[in-house]
């Protein structure tokens, strides 16, 4: 089974390949070339940053898009998008102006508004995953979380939540995709066991 991991530049590239690998991946390719994403069982896009700045990256590499269009939502690949990886699935971002994201799962990322004055922005630290819909990856626990921005979705696509200063979008699905919020390469045992699930996943 060989996993591509989507190198264009997020700064926990290999944070992440370190913990795939301690959940138990094998053949995990960092990778930036379109052909072999196209050929790879399974894909994880990772993030840091701005939403407008990890999207340029990642458009800035020759026919990575469209080898992800190809493979994720086309073909039908296991995905799982990891904090900034999981905001690119939405329709667009709007941290420093709308920028278009994806487009894999409908909604919009925008700045968190805690409506508590003691939840400060970011949200930083270990928080809830409060399962909201059935999914055979998401279970409840707490995981680590650092992130100024939070995906809005449809109910529908929302399977995780978790609360600073008000609901907060922990983990997104959508067939074949998933997409988490909170750093599962920071999350101790509860993100290495994520991460397992995520490699037997079959969808």
């Amino acid at each position: 089974m060989t996993l591509a991991l989507i190198d264009y530049g997020a700064g926990n590239l290999h944070s992440v390949e370190n913990a795939l690998r301690a959940a138990g991946g094998t053949d995990i390719i960092v990778t930036a070339d379109p052909e072999f994403v196209r050929k790879a069982d399974r894909v994880v896009l990772p993030g840091v940053g701005a939403f407008g700045a990890c999207m340029g990256a990642l458009s800035a590499i020759p026919g990575m898009v469209e080898a992800l269009n190809e493979s994720v939502p086309g073909a039908g690949r296991p995905f799982l998008g990891v904090c900034v990886g999981m905001q690119l699935m939405a329709d667009a971002g709007e941290e420093f102006g709308r920028t278009p994201g994806l487009g894999w799962v409908p909604g919009v990322v925008a700045k968190l508004d805690p409506t508590d004055p003691e939840a400060r922005v970011p949200h930083m630290g270990w928080n809830d995953v409060v399962p909201t819909t059935p999914h055979p990856l998401i279970v409840p626990g707490e995981a680590y979380f650092l992130h100024s921005f939070a995906f809005t979705a449809s109910p529908d696509d929302v399977v995780a939540m978790t609360d600073h200063g008000g609901p907060v979008t922990a983990a997104v699905a959508r067939a074949n995709m998933i997409g988490v919020q909170f750093h599962p390469e920071k999350s101790q045992a509860y993100g290495l066991a994520f991460l397992k699930r995520f490699l037997d996943w079959r969808p």
